[in-house]
């Protein structure tokens, strides 16, 4: 079904990226999300980009976009002042002054399902890819009790609300049946059983799960099906590790030449120069890689069993501390995360399939070569 672009919002296209790559999968140190702007302002297009200068501040106003979209945040650490003799100040300036909205989503893509790494597996053509490193409390886990007959209408709310999602299965929960009890004390109203009388209900414990950010629509949808006065309902957070959610990615390849597979890289992700440390002349079947700078997980690549490990800002130490004849290869920052705008795209294409989205045009890495 067609878009009609006059009628979209910031808020939707924050929606759309953020329904994709939710913020609370980012990291505690990250800035995720609105940086500047209204949400409630009509755009008929963005431009999104890796970084956003001045020049891509200039190239927005050019374009007549009301909309950039980063995966870097412009604001990263905290400012306490806004003055255009400073540069980020200068940008956040020119952005209000010339009604652009700013929006980033940073280690929230690059821990989401399907994420950056995994985007980076997929253009290498690594097979059977899954999370490197799996992350943990992305999940919680919802306990209602509620009288059986109305058992199905909580049931039937909490999905609806978005409960009940694990990987690529919906609709999942668990019921035991049990009994509750209760008094209803002066002032209660209550749905069954009589005031100052200890009362016994037959009830059914369920179970669901939820993400954090769905929590509060969840319960609200719960509370409103649900018949008593006072529902009893617990949250409770999940160890567990996500097989969905994380950092990095790891795949199989049949087995090559690491130095073919390198010469592979460049072209698949238009790399110009690679640095590499290990034995050009081994095969490789397993390797890991990560977007942006990685270097602190090679160990977790190594334990993985990866015989090569894909990244960025690999330090001088890095390489001569490779763990286990790893082979590392550090393909650049920018070079591995530019493909960020390609999966910007396409969150936003299939959302609103008539909608304007640029690629910027004058962008390119801040690190030339020789």
């Amino acid at each position: 079904m067609s878009a009609n672009t006059s009628k979209i919002s910031v808020a939707d296209i924050t929606a759309a990226i953020e329904h994709y790559a939710p913020l609370y999968l980012q990291e505690s140190y990250d800035n995720a999300g609105l940086q500047v702007g209204d949400m409630h302002q009509n755009i008929e297009s963005v431009l999104v980009c890796l970084d956003v200068t001045e020049e891509i501040i200039d190239e927005s106003i050019a374009l007549g976009c009301k909309m950039i979209i980063s995966h870097h945040p412009l604001i990263f650490h905290g400012i306490k002042k806004i003055v255009t003799s400073d540069r980020t100040g200068r940008i956040i300036y020119k952005a209000i002054k010339e009604g652009i909205a700013i929006y980033s989503a940073h280690t929230n893509l690059d821990n989401t399902y399907h994420g950056v790494s995994y985007e980076i597996a997929s253009r290498l053509g690594l097979e059977d890819i899954s999370v490197l490193i799996p992350a943990q409390h992305t999940m919680s886990k919802l306990v209602v009790f509620t009288p059986i007959s109305y058992a199905s209408a909580v049931r039937t709310a909490a999905f609806g609300a978005g409960a009940g999602v694990l990987g690529n299965y919906d609709a999942c929960s668990f019921t035991v049946e049990g009994k509750g009890t209760f008094r209803a004390l002066e002032g209660s109203h209550p749905y069954t059983g009589e005031t100052n009388v200890l009362h016994t209900e037959p009830e059914v414990r369920q179970e669901f799960l939820i993400s954090p950010s769905s929590h509060s629509q969840v319960i609200n949808a719960i509370l409103k099906a649900h018949p008593y006065e006072e529902p009893a309902y617990d949250i409770i957070s999940l160890e567990n590790k996500s097989s969905h959610y994380g950092t990095g990615a790891i795949g199989t390849i049949s087995p090559v030449k690491i130095s073919t597979f390198l010469n592979g890289i460049k072209k698949a992700l238009n790399v110009d120069t690679i640095r590499f440390a290990g034995d050009s002349e081994a095969e490789v079947s397993k390797v890991a890689v990560c977007g942006g700078a990685g270097a602190q997980f090679m160990k977790n690549a190594a334990n993985a069993g990866a015989q090569l490990y894909i990244t960025g800002d690999i330090k001088y130490h890095d390489f001569t501390n490779a763990h286990h004849g790893l082979a590392i290869a550090d393909i650049g920052h920018f070079e591995s995360e530019v493909i960020t705008n390609s999966i910007f795209y396409r969150i936003i294409s299939e959302k609103f399939p008539n909608f304007a989205i640029y690629f910027s045009k004058i962008e390119k890495n801040p690190i030339n070569y020789l």
